[in-house]
């Protein structure tokens, strides 16, 4: 086996799911000497291999779902492990060895659920362990000696093993912060230790024999707990002592005999932290009125008690905050009205009661997504408002706005009319359509306002008489550059933002119908069977760019290059919105002007360097393969078999792949699923990847031809036999992931969801390797760089060779874009989007001398509402978030920041980085490492020079003028310009419109204050600062801006930061973090982080508030009183942004990503806000009346399609207009503050 190289720079591989037993272990992974995590899960190993020896850098091992006994003495000599996962195999006490507790770094250690009978010797020698499982065994008692000096543990399990006690010893553990004894039996155990460990956050102790007897009279020296579990004790009662635990976040007081929670001296109101309580299985008849005191609750859980009617509070109606009720198997007849007003409430779950009715008010809770009321044989629901569906829309602008029309021009399904019963004689039916008909009254009033000028049709009908007159005079001929129209078209795709931006010299070749822009050592060196764009830039001296466009063309290049180097030319003139012509040079016969472009002359080449667009005349590859077909669901599987004879089977189809054949060969027994579907396998295959040059042949079983037998390098006919076993299921194919870092290599696997593989897995800017055993596939992504390309493929070779493999399989490399049919069909739902153009306007048609008129009755005029009917942008995951942000910062090498002052820009301190202030302008000079393709002949130091980018982001504040950017352009930029050349790339971005790359340098701290920098310190000392901390549409969106301290912009969904000065001083002050109830933790973290950076102070103090616990003396005073506030922020999960405009010459919809901002809200055109429970209607003063009533159909149309996507979410249209928008409208943007008002 050739050594590639790269096995010492790999830093981690999951080799998760290989069968490695019976010697099966690859020798090569001794030669990993750098190393450092290593997943050997569900290996079928049976002992260390003799390999991890050599593995002295690994830190992190895990070796779960093994068959392992022994742990042998290789392990011993890793020093540097930290980490060491055992779980679930058969190791005995016995077969631990001391040794390997005698390593320094160890840290976790997780022996849970194997064989153990004891605690393994010498385990107290590890006195570095933060983390010890030893769950799941048979441990009897825990030695004296343990404890002594494993003084620093933070998280302890000992749940399900036989323990009767535990050494006096544990009340050492001071640190201890998660301890877990649930199924031991501890009943002589009096927990004398447990009021010691006064860091203990979450304490387990289910099924332990607790009694009142045998837990502590108090525990008010627990001040951290949060988590509790004392279920299946069979406790009388509640203990005493818990109710001196103020900060409990969980409690489970499950399978008891409690029959009441509160006493007289003993009461519930302490748990005002408390969010979810579990009293199920108990004997309770009513729940303490207390209880509705505690805002905090999200979940109460109380099946299988005694409760009916007056034992639920009439008052439960106060849990602002509560998310789940569930009273199942208890004497309910009925429920509170009040628990109809719980507006969090999502799950409510009554099975197995004696309910005869519900509250009518049960029909307010919009946001319940789980009502469960089976076995109540007598239940009456109440009865539930009909909505009968209206009618279509109409005609209009010659646009049918009807909801099938619009479905079925965006290409959705069209959903069947619902049947209306006939209610005429029913007297509730015949209110609602009162109601209706008085609402119908009001909505046409409305409409009669906002599509006030309907009638100017037909006045302009008038106005057009002479319309056939205007015609020939229209079409009277016109200068060249008066008829140029440009085509809307996004230019970005052909060329990039800094084109023609800067004087000198860019050159485009034509390569499969698009330009890509070549290097500047080869300008002037021509292919002759290539075309070229040439576009030279300078500026005048009144300081304008003039540009010259040319479009060489080669002898012997081919006629799509020709065309598409003179379109492409006519683009490039487009995108810069240049007046000259576009000039045709033509090899051997250029112009002077083209040839005193090139200092040192042009040069020709032979032949061609790129391909063309075209399909070439390509010899069929030379393949050979045996495929037998498996079905896989509604698809089917191709197994690769060895090419003979004797693999074929009778009950099944096989495919023989010769490249210029394929030979499909049918078993007597096989299925005609298989060979109806391996058929059109076979179809897609010569399609697509042969351009139909292969032939496809159909063999029946028992008279197959000569050719086919030959191809399986038989003599003559065999009779195959059947072989196959067939319970066979194909291997669980392996997708990794290759990483490349800072000398260093990782090969993870990635995260199947459910077990299957989708291509939404592919990141472009990544490489993947498939294992599929018998076929190894590396898939390039089109924006991955060139070095982890070649480090997947010396990886795959080495991956390949490690694993015992048949001499038929095979390594594949894909393209991204260039997949062959058997490797989509390892993916589930690989589709292949056709794309459509629609481009034809009514201009351009008047414009060609058609008769319009007759047109329009043909055809309608175009509208775009297909955004309208597209599923909401999906939210990126966390995980793919930090991913992003990591590659992004891995690039980075430096970034020097610079902020304007004056009249110049001074270095920002780096204090102060991360923070922006919306009167200033910054600048960030950013250096990028970018690996670039270089040729073999040129050196190593010219390679170096060309191995990074450098790229400048101009940030500007909303209330920054424009002159920050002029200052840069003349000053910065001219300099930066001159340093770094054709290696610097200017990037201009506003608040709160950054990408999401310059967003990830800051790592979620991205502070914006109001004002400029140097002017807020001298203004009022005493001012409060208020900042709300809020992502959009991912976590890499995540801002903390300063808004106006005011208490109704709270939200329990989100998380803020008060700053109240004291005594005219703004050194001093207090300092509030209030988390909300409803926040994310990992928001609650970052906040904190965040204010302990910014308010590093000793004379300011630091408070984190939870929701509920704000002081009345500073908060609410600093907000200006307490105020009603938002405690939820479901519209997150569908606000939508779109935009209504004219100015592709017809009107058009799209939609805003999911980070918009109230910038985007557009003066020239309309914008409508959807928040799932209005749809707001947001008209810009300068709009037409054309846009508006085009828009307000829109709405209408938009409207009746969620009626049948969203029927639980009914929306209902609002108009917004601007700087008097409502607080619905207002809270969808982040940060909103006064309208920018134009400059005079």
């Amino acid at each position: 086996m050739a050594n590639t190289g790269v096995l010492p720079f790999v830093r981690g591989v999951d080799f998760s799911r290989n069968d490695f037993g019976e010697g099966k272990f690859p020798e090569s992974v001794r030669l990993m000497t750098g190393i450092q995590w290593l997943k050997l899960d569900h290996t079928n190993l049976v002992e260390i291999p003799v390999e991890m020896g050599k593995l002295l850098k690994l830190e992190h091992l895990s070796l779960t779902k093994n068959r392992l006994e022994k742990l042998f003495g290789e392990l011993t000599e890793l020093g540097c492990l930290r980490t060491l996962n055992i779980r679930q195999n058969n190791i005995k006490s016995s077969g631990i060895p001391a040794q390997l507790f005698h390593l320094e770094e160890l840290t976790t250690l997780d022996i849970s659920k194997n064989n153990l009978h004891e605690v393994p010797e010498g385990l107290e020698k590890a006195r570095s362990l933060l983390n010890l499982n030893l769950s799941h065994n048979h441990i009897e008692t825990i030695p004296n000696t343990l404890f002594i000096h494993l003084t620093d543990l933070l998280f302890l399990d000992l749940s399900y093993n036989q323990l009767e006690t535990l050494p006096p010893q544990t009340r050492r553990l001071a640190n201890l912060q998660s301890l877990n004894l649930n199924h031991n039996p501890l009943g002589h155990f009096q927990l004398r230790q447990l009021p010691s460990l006064m860091n203990l956050t979450t304490l387990q102790m289910r099924d332990t024999q607790r009694t009142l007897n045998n837990i502590p009279l108090s525990l008010e020296s627990l001040t951290n707990l949060q988590e509790l579990d004392l279920s299946q004790n069979a406790l009388p009662r509640v203990p005493d002592a818990l109710y001196s635990l103020p900060n409990l976040r969980r409690l489970n007081l499950s399978d008891n005999q409690i029959s009441e929670l509160e006493r007289k001296d003993q009461t519930i109101e302490m748990w005002q932290k408390l969010e979810i309580l579990n009293l199920c299985r108990n004997k309770l008849t009513a729940l303490p009125v207390s209880l509705c005191k505690i805002s905090s609750l999200k979940r109460l859980y109380v099946n299988d008690n005694e409760l009916d009617f007056k034992g639920i509070p009439s008052g439960i109606g106060k849990l602002s905050s509560l998310q789940v009720f569930s009273a199942a198997k208890n004497r309910l007849e009925m429920i509170p009205e009040g628990l109809c007003r719980c507006g969090s409430l999502k799950q409510l779950i009554l099975t197995s009661n004696r309910l005869i009715t519900l509250p009518d008010a049960i029909h307010l809770l919009t946001d319940l997504e789980c009502l469960d009321l089976r076995d109540n044989p007598n239940l009456t629901m109440p009865p539930k408002p009909i909505e009968v569906q209206r009618g279509a829309g109409i005609e209009f602008y010659n646009i049918d706005f009807s909801l099938q029309h619009q479905l079925r021009l965006a290409g959705a399904n069209i959903p069947a009319p619902a049947q209306t019963a006939n209610s005429s004689k029913d007297p509730i039916a015949r209110k609602m359509r009162l109601r209706r008909r008085r609402d119908q009254e009001e909505a046409d009033q409305d409409q009669a306002k906002i599509l006030k000028g309907m009638k100017d049709i037909a006045k302009e009908k008038n106005k057009d008489s002479n319309w056939e007159d205007a015609k020939a005079e229209s079409l009277k001929p016109k200068r060249w550059d008066e008829t140029l129209e440009k085509p809307p078209l996004d230019y970005s795709e052909f060329f990039d933002e800094d084109a023609g931006q800067g004087p000198g010299l860019s050159i485009w070749e034509i390569e499969n119908f698009l330009p890509n822009q070549i290097e500047e050592v080869a300008h002037g060196k021509f292919y002759e069977g290539d075309c070229y764009i040439v576009l030279k830039t300078s500026i005048d001296e009144s300081g304008s760019m003039i540009w010259a466009i040319y479009f060489w063309i080669g002898d012997k290049a081919t006629l799509d290059k020709r065309a598409c180097a003179a379109i492409h030319a006519v683009n490039l003139r487009n995108f810069l919105g240049a007046q000259c012509r576009t000039i045709r040079e033509e090899q051997g016969d250029e112009s002077d002007e083209f040839l005193m472009l090139f200092e040192s002359g042009i040069t020709y080449i032979e032949g061609g360097r790129t391909s063309s667009g075209f399909y070439t005349v390509e010899d069929t590859p030379k393949i050979l393969r045996l495929y037998r077909v498996h079905a896989a669901g509604a698809s089917i599987h191709l197994e690769p078999v060895a090419v003979c004879a004797e693999s074929l089977d009778p009950n099944y189809v096989f495919v023989l792949d010769c490249g210029k054949n394929i030979y499909m060969w049918y078993g007597k027994k096989a299925k005609n699923t298989l060979k109806s579907k391996s058929r059109l396998m076979a179809e897609k295959i010569n399609k697509n990847e042969r351009k139909n040059k292969s032939e496809i042949i159909t063999e029946m079983m028992g008279s197959e031809s000569e050719e086919f037998w030959k191809s399986l390098g038989a003599k003559g006919p065999v009779k195959p036999v059947e072989h196959v076993d067939p319970d066979f299921t194909p291997v669980v194919p392996r997708l990794y992931q290759v990483r490349l870092g800072m000398g260093y290599l990782e090969l993870p696997q990635v995260e199947v969801p459910h077990g299957k593989l989708v291509n939404t897995l592919l990141n472009n800017r990544n490489v993947y390797i498939l294992d599929c055993y018998l076929d190894v596939y590396v898939w390039f992504g089109k924006k991955s760089t060139r070095l982890v390309r070649a480090a997947a493929v010396k990886l795959s070779q080495e991956l390949f060779n490690m694993i015992q493999r048949p001499e038929y399989a095979l390594v594949t490399r894909l393209q991204e874009g260039t997949e062959s049919q058997i490797f989509k069909s390892k993916f589930t739902g690989w589709d292949e989007i056709i794309a459509v153009d629609f481009t034809r306007t009514a201009e351009s048609v008047a414009k060609t001398g058609a008769d319009l008129t007759k047109w329009a009755k043909q055809q309608e005029t175009k509208a775009d509402l297909t955004a309208l009917f597209m599923p909401r942008q999906p939210l990126m995951s966390p995980t793919e978030a930090q991913q992003l942000m990591v590659e992004w910062n891995e690039d980075l090498e430096a970034m020097e920041a610079f902020v304007l002052e004056g009249k110049k820009f001074v270095r920002l301190p780096e204090e102060e980085l991360g923070h922006f202030y919306s009167g200033d302008c910054y600048v960030f000079l950013c250096r990028y490492w970018m690996p670039l393709d270089v040729n073999e002949n040129d050196n190593e130091e010219e390679q170096c020079e060309d191995d990074f980018q450098c790229m400048v982001y101009f940030w500007q504040g909303r209330d920054a003028g424009n002159m920050g950017w002029l200052t840069f352009t003349f000053s910065l930029q001219k300099k930066f310009k001159s340093l770094f050349g054709e290696k610097l790339e200017v990037v201009r971005t506003h608040q709160q419109q950054e990408n999401l790359k310059f967003m990830a340098h800051f790592k979620r701290k991205f502070i914006i204050h109001q004002g400029k920098r140097k002017e807020v310190k001298s203004k009022d000392p005493n001012q409060v600062e208020f900042y709300h901390l809020r992502s959009n549409g991912s976590t890499l969106c995540t801002r903390l801006i300063q808004i106006t301290p005011d208490a109704s912009l709270l939200n329990s969904a989100f998380c803020y930061i008060l700053n109240v000065p004291f005594n005219n001083d703004d050194e001093t002050g207090i300092v509030y973090v209030w988390i909300g109830s409803k926040c994310d933790n990992e928001d609650a973290r970052l906040i904190e982080e965040i204010a302990e950076e910014m308010f590093n102070n000793p004379w300011i103090s630091l408070q984190i508030l939870n929701e509920g616990e704000e002081p009345e003396n500073f908060f609410w005073v600093a907000l200006g009183g307490k105020k009603p506030y938002d405690t939820d922020a479901e519209f997150m999960k569908y606000t939508r942004l779109f935009r209504c405009s004219n100015e592709k010459g017809y009107f058009a919809i799209s939609e805003k990503c999911t980070d918009f901002c109230q910038d985007d809200l557009a003066d020239d055109d309309i914008m409508i806000l959807d928040n799932g429970k209005q749809v707001y209607f947001w008209p810009g003063p300068r709009c037409s009346d054309v846009e508006i009533k085009l828009a307000y159909k829109s709405i209408m149309v938009y409207i009746q399609h969620l009626r049948v996507k969203q029927p639980e979410k009914p929306r209902r249209c609002l108009p917004a207009w601007k700087w008097r928008e409502p607080p619905d409208f207002t809270k969808c943007f982040h940060g909103w503050g006064l309208h920018k008002r134009p400059l005079d």
